[in-house]
């Protein structure tokens, strides 16, 4: 007797997209899918909304990750759809402020101006006046991870090179556009890992278009979810 279409088995699901049944189970198990039907002999069945709520599933992990993306489906399958609401609220909001961090980088790489040719390195108070700041203010970035100098073997005061006076203006320029020290921790971290401002400046292209990436993929995570929501509960799920 031929099977009916409606009815899936968890291989069904699992070659379409190239999932062990294991993992299938697991994501029932975990709430990312609707409870199974069950045959007389025990066996799980699946339907069409189950292979769609699978395809919403992967499609929201590119744009929310896949915590996220489980909490979101987690919560539809509970019925509470202002909690999955809000979580993906939350993950545009996060993508909102990660574009506003790009400008703020981009801001701040414009507005630094060479420091004065000068022999030697810096101390404090020198760079503290080239900034605008006070001696203070470098010491609490120092503490802060954002400015790393070395210390003068004789005298033991502070000495700042090229790289640190690079990291002290960009701490500057950012602390001028309202970011907080445990904002600006990270940034400095990635022109230290890019070796400098030029590197950095050539990887923002890259960093526009991952931000760019996150977009479509929550658009495409929406649709998806979207069309999960418009197929009507199964009996498993009623029950």
């Amino acid at each position: 007797m031929a099977r009916n279409p409606q009815t899936l088995r968890p291989v069904d699901l699992a070659r379409a997209h190239g999932l062990s049944t294991q993992a299938i189970r697991n994501y029932e198990e975990a709430g990312i899918l609707p409870a199974a039907g069950r045959t007389p002999y025990g066996y799980r069945t699946y339907t069409p909304r189950h292979a769609q709520a699978l395809r919403a599933f992967l499609a929201l992990i590119p744009g929310h990750g896949h915590r996220t993306a489980s909490l979101i489906m987690q919560a539809v399958n509970q019925d509470l759809p202002a909690e999955a609401l809000q979580r993906i609220d939350e993950s545009h909001a996060q993508l909102l402020d990660d574009r506003r961090t790009l400008r703020a980088v981009e801001a701040a790489l414009r507005d630094l101006s060479p420091m004065p040719a000068e022999r030697g390195d810096m101390f404090v108070g020198r760079l503290a006046g080239l900034l605008g700041v006070r001696p203070a203010t470098l010491r609490k970035w120092e503490r802060a991870d954002l400015v790393h100098p070395r210390r003068d073997r004789r005298t033991g005061y502070r000495v700042y090179g090229p790289a640190d006076i690079r990291d002290a203006q960009l701490v500057h320029q950012l602390r001028r556009g309202g970011y907080r020290l445990e904002r600006i921790a990270p940034l400095i971290a990635q022109v230290r890992t890019a070796g400098g401002v030029e590197p950095l400046e050539s990887a923002l292209s890259d960093w526009h278009a991952r931000l760019a990436a996150r977009g479509r993929a929550m658009l495409a995570g929406a649709a998806a979810l979207d069309a999960f929501l418009t197929l009507p509960a199964g009996p498993a799920e009623r029950t």
